[in-house]
């Protein structure tokens, strides 16, 4: 394959293309490769002038090395650009005497018959180019081909509007295509692959409905509930739930429905719930990733098993709560207090500020102003999620967790 020299290797193979027939033509022409200015508009001199104004990706081959690394991030082959290049050919020399028209005519008639670079007109431009020696054009599989690019007036206008302040010189635009230029990086080559399996599996997508306590559908999800995580096609070879980028075994599996108790270490608040089905192939019948499901959300609500309240000291005042929640708090996780005195007539109820968890742990402070000294009815929020207050249906009251404030 070709290297990074290929792109100006096509221009000083086009030039050794044009050179013989543009001096057949007219014999004190020559073939330069100059970005089109005022000096040349208005010279005497016969000029077929070769300049690349555009580069634009290939449509045929742009993709054709994908994928080119591993999941590792290794090289499988060598990343390999396919570009086209678009050259504006300009005709310069006396109009009295149709110089212009006479060299378009010879380029035109050149291209046509000869629009390939062979071989020899690529090692011809290296040899005059010494800098060009080794761009590898030539063991390009796919040849170089020049076809005329049919540009309206328009299109032609707005092209030399580009050139800021040079007069308009007759010219012709044509596109070469394919350069395929690639990398230099080596690729890891892979052992060979010693055994073969093909396998035909109909698609099947696991979609979750919705997720429920094993409780009822409308009991909350604490610690230690048992999730009942309900859909469609959610049995698989091998069924696993993914949880905070955890996989878990469910302890029942149905084509409906996947029982999974709460593993511990999940934390509290808003979780992503995922079904991915593996798929049993290969050697020894190991397990490859296989179809995934739709996220659903569920809410695990944290929960107060201790509350001890400090003064803070003046200032700033108010009081320090320290919480023991299940399941632990994780560092960076926002908590918010929530107290309520139902005793008093009317009700009162306050909220501390948000507090970010600096660690990981099962305990949690959190400061909080204004409060009067009493007994209140404890909650806690930990990212969003609500811990319940603990209801006597006897008397139909809440009864605790009570947090005795200093």
């Amino acid at each position: 394959m070709s290297n990074f020299l290929a792109i100006a290797t096509v221009s000083a193979a086009l030039q050794q293309v044009l050179q013989g027939p543009v001096k057949a033509a007219l014999n004190s022409a020559t073939v330069g490769f100059n970005r089109p200015d005022s000096s040349a508009a208005g010279q005497q001199t016969p000029l077929v002038n070769v300049y690349l104004y555009q580069v634009t990706p290939n449509a045929a081959y742009r993709n054709g090395d994908l994928p080119t690394r591993r999941d590792d991030g290794t090289l499988v082959q060598r990343p390999q650009a396919a570009l086209d290049l678009h050259y504006l050919f300009t005709f310069h020399g006396d109009d009295a005497q149709l110089e212009p028209q006479r060299l378009l005519g010879a380029v035109t008639s050149t291209l046509q018959s000869q629009p390939l670079l062979s071989k020899q007109n690529i090692s011809a431009a290296a040899a005059h180019f010494g800098f060009l020696a080794g761009s590898g054009l030539d063991q390009q599989v796919e040849r170089v081909k020049f076809t005329p690019t049919a540009l309206s007036l328009e299109e032609f206008s707005k092209l030399w509007s580009v050139f800021f302040q040079v007069e308009y010189s007759l010219s012709a635009a044509y596109q070469a295509s394919v350069v395929l230029i690639e990398s230099d990086q080596t690729p890891q080559s892979a052992p060979p692959v010693a055994i073969r399996n093909v396998y035909a599996i109909p698609f099947r997508w696991p979609q979750i409905d919705r997720i429920v306590s094993q409780d009822g559908a409308a009991a909350p999800i604490l610690p230690g509930s048992t999730l009942l995580i309900q859909g469609q096609q959610l049995r698989g070879d091998i069924t696993m739930v993914v949880i905070d980028d955890q996989e878990f075994l469910p302890t029942a599996i149905t084509d409906t429905q996947l029982t999974l108790p709460l593993p511990p270490g999940i934390g509290a608040g808003v979780k992503g719930l995922q079904v991915a089905q593996k798929l049993a192939m290969g050697f020894q019948g190991r397990a490859h990733r296989g179809f995934e499901s739709n996220v659903a959300a569920f809410v695990l609500r944290p929960k107060i098993t201790l509350s001890h309240a400090v003064a803070a000291p003046n200032p700033p005042g108010g009081a320090d709560v320290t919480l023991t929640l299940q399941p632990d708090i994780a560092a960076g996780q926002r908590a918010v207090l929530l107290l309520n005195d139902v005793v008093d007539s009317p009700p009162t109820a306050f909220a501390s500020k948000t507090t970010i968890a600096p660690v990981s742990s099962n305990q949690v402070t959190i400061h909080i102003d204004g409060v009067p000294t009493g007994s209140y009815l404890g909650r806690v929020q930990v990212d969003g999620a609500e811990s319940l207050l603990d209801f006597d249906p006897g008397t139909g009251t809440f009864t605790g967790p009570p947090v005795a404030m200093p």
